[in-house]
């Protein structure tokens, strides 16, 4: 026997990812996380059954989320992370002037980004 759980459907071998499960007494599908184990009275379903799953007319579908799958980013997430590239890209010039200046700069730096610097030409 095979040590990973093969999708329930008639002649599909694909690896299980979700188990359904029907509550006959609400008209109610359930289709969560992979169960720990099998149970006889539920299915499991690979991932490609599992997102065309239909139910009977006057049925409902509850899909539950994996709590260890990993979330989707939110617009809130994109956007915090596009406002901390934009602090670490600031030149550190201009972020010592709005903080106070307590550090003074190398003379020969003219710019900073990140962990990079422009340096001035000896020449000049």
């Amino acid at each position: 026997m095979s040590p990973v759980r093969r999708c329930s459907r008639t002649a599909c071998g694909r690896p299980a990812v979700a188990t359904l499960t029907y509550v006959y007494a609400d008209s109610t599908a359930v289709l969560g996380p992979l169960a720990t184990y099998a149970e006889p009275h539920c299915y499991d379903l690979c991932a490609e059954h599992s997102e065309r799953l239909t139910a009977p007319r006057g049925w409902e579908v509850v899909r539950l989320l994996d709590g260890s799958a990993p979330a989707r980013p939110s617009g809130d997430d994109l956007e915090a992370l596009a406002n901390a590239v934009r602090e670490a890209a600031r030149p550190q010039q201009r972020a010592a002037e709005a903080g106070g200046g307590a550090r003074r700069a190398d003379p020969m730096e003219v710019a900073r980004r990140g962990h990079l610097r422009v340096l001035r030409s000896p020449d000049s």
